[in-house]
Order: structure tokens, then C-alpha cells, then sequence
């Protein structure tokens, strides 16, 4: 297994981030009220096509939530729409 593979992010379909998202916030007592949305993006030369819009953040849950949206996002990629 290549050094590549082990940094690579995790394929994973828009509903299976929307549930990990979910799943994260819910874990955490300050995010449990958190709405967001996760908006497919075109990829950049950093990476990256999908993000998250966070709705009705508490001010005592904005950097927790931050912090798990980042995890997340560090860990997955939107698989490509099949046809």
C-alpha cells in the first residue's frame, strides 16, 4: 500500500456524507440543534467538491461545529455521478 493511498480521502455519495455529517453533530452536545446543508462544488486545484452551509448555529457552537465540518471534509470525497 502506497504512501498515496493511506492520505487519499474516502469516496463516499452525497446521502453517506449527509449521514456522517448528521451523525457527527448529533454526537456533540453544542451541535445537536445544527441544520446544515452540503452543496456538491467543482473541483479545484486543492481538491474539494462538495461543502457545507451551516444554518442556526448556536455562537457557543460555531467553532465545534467548524471543527467536525472540517474533519469531515478531510476524510471524504463526492463520488462521481453515475451514469
Amino acid at each position: 500500500m502506497g504512501f498515496e493511498t493511506l492520505l487519499g480521502k474516502t469516496p463516499a455519495t452525497l446521502e453517506e456524507i449527509r449521514i456522517r455529517v448528521g451523525h457527527a453533530l448529533q454526537r456533540h452536545p453544542l451541535c445537536r440543534n445544527v441544520r446544515f446543508d452540503i452543496v456538491s462544488v467543482p473541483r479545484t486545484a486543492r481538491g474539494g467538491n462538495w461543502t457545507i452551509s451551516l444554518h442556526a448555529v448556536e455562537p457557543t457552537a460555531l467553532w465545534e461545529a467548524s471543527d467536525i465540518v472540517a474533519d469531515i471534509q478531510a476524510a471524504y470525497d463526492l463520488q462521481a455521478a453515475r451514469a
